[in-house]
């Protein structure tokens, strides 16, 4: 049984760590040419994971925290393809672009804001560049059901795209009202029924709780229609109202936003209802039905994250293309310009649209390993960790350990010898958990404007 009245003291800012060190830390001190020098002198027998940024939507989404371009103009979306195909062009002069590719993805912005033609188009260029696609690649694209048709459903699947993610966030017309986005229950089935016929091995639908004028009962509203589509995951967030980040986010008012006592009962219960309908819990905003692969990673401890969220395709250098697209590798970040007028003049001068990034000393990788594997899986083998970087964890991560001893007073963590794993209760606020063996929080305790809360 999850004991939520344990939550409300742990809501305080942290990150999501979609990646160690977090994006804060990205800076100018890592150079253009070390970038180059770590894409020439990646390992040519690490496969590929590809990230495609699409940048642009007709309107903006009020609650939406992404690097998105608002346009209705035709000639935009054809000159960023131009330059998509040039900055290909040149990342194949510095990238052993014949490894294999074991996943992609097409985030944005809309992607399918692009035509059927320029879908094409563009998977044409990728694939030119990248001719080596595994056999069973993870190859995925982020959907707007408002903007989806049979032809572009049909390039995808044709292309060899597996999974498809629908945003759908709220039914409720109130609720999709304050945040500027009107989509009616039959859009969102339609676009379902465009995923099942063209094949699609999975397709996950996005929730957030937290939005203006959502309560207990509108949400368990919307889980029902949500549900009633039958899709093969969800992911659940938390909204992050992070209005000093994100301009549009001023338009919420905030003195719409559901309370906290509030967001745990919708929380509480979306946990309940999940598991009623044969959705099981993963973790950390995420439920799947058993049958599928992101369960069965996590039953044997095999389970990533990265900055698509969670996968089952670890062990491959990340290469992000497009504007504001973030590559890792393993032992740095990089990231290409937030601005389209910085990307552009990059790609014009002959180079990659990089602008910042980190260099990873032993110790982020070290701590990234902790961090990720506790996010991933919700456990740590200890002596797996020591045998790994021939340290002792005990010794290496005292300040760590004594402050996970509130954790386990609280029945969140189980800590021993040989590992530390989440109780149930902890996979919830594994946020919180993880936050102590990162060595850069202490900048930012008494920033309450950095990150959103992790309730």
């Amino acid at each position: 049984m999850i004991d939520f009245a344990k939550f409300v003291k742990y809501s305080k800012p942290g990150p999501r760590y979609t990646s160690y060190p977090t994006a804060l830390e990205f800076s100018n001190d890592f150079k253009y040419d070390m970038y180059i020098e770590k894409l020439e002198n990646q390992d040519p027998s690490r496969p590929l994971s590809l990230y495609f940024h699409l940048p642009f939507c007709r309107s903006a989404c009020y609650f939406c925290g992404c690097n998105v371009v608002f346009t209705s103009k035709e000639d935009k979306k054809v000159r960023y393809i131009e330059y998509l195909k040039r900055e290909l062009q040149i990342l194949k002069n510095h990238l052993n672009t014949s490894r294999e590719v074991i996943q992609m993805h097409f985030g944005g912005g809309t992607p399918t804001f692009f035509s059927a033609a320029q879908l094409q188009e563009i998977i044409e260029s990728v694939k030119d560049i990248f001719p080596n696609f595994a056999e069973n690649a993870e190859i995925s694209c982020e959907i707007d059901p408002r903007f989806i048709n049979e032809e572009q459903m049909a390039i995808l699947s044709q292309n060899g795209f597996n999974r498809v993610s629908f945003g759908v966030q709220d039914f409720d017309e109130k609720v999709q009202t304050a945040v500027h986005r009107i989509q009616q229950y039959e859009i969102t089935k339609n676009a379902m029924e465009l995923a099942r016929k063209y094949d699609m091995d999975s397709v996950n639908i996005d929730l957030i709780y937290g939005l203006p004028y959502q309560s207990l009962n509108t949400f368990k509203a919307t889980l029902e229609k949500a549900v009633s589509l039958d899709p093969d995951r969800f992911a659940v967030f938390n909204y992050a109202h992070v209005p000093w980040l994100k301009k549009t986010m001023r338009k919420i008012d905030e003195t719409t936003l559901p309370r906290p006592d509030e967001k745990l009962a919708i929380m509480k219960y979306t946990i309940d209802y999940m598991s009623e309908h044969g959705y099981k819990m993963i973790g950390m905003d995420h439920f799947a039905k058993p049958e599928d692969e992101l369960f069965k990673a996590i039953e044997k401890g095999e389970l990533h994250r990265n900055f698509q969220g969670y996968t089952t395709k670890g062990g491959a250098d990340l290469i992000g293309v497009g504007l504001t697209s973030i590559g890792e590798g393993i032992d740095y970040y990089a990231q290409n310009f937030k601005d389209m007028a910085s990307y552009e003049a990059a790609i014009d001068a002959g180079r990659l649209p990089f602008e910042r990034g980190v260099a990873l000393n032993r110790d982020d990788i070290i701590r990234q390993y902790v961090i990720m594997e506790l996010m991933s899986n919700f456990k740590l083998d200890i002596k797996r960790f020591e045998k790994e970087f021939g340290v002792s964890f005990k010794e290496y991560f005292n300040d760590a350990l004594f402050a996970l001893r509130e954790f386990e007073e609280e029945e969140l963590v189980k800590v021993c010898d040989e590992s530390i794993e989440c109780t149930l209760t902890g996979t919830l606020l594994i946020r919180n958990v993880a936050q102590p063996f990162d060595a850069y929080m202490q900048k930012y305790t008494t920033s309450e404007k950095t990150f959103s809360k992790t309730v």
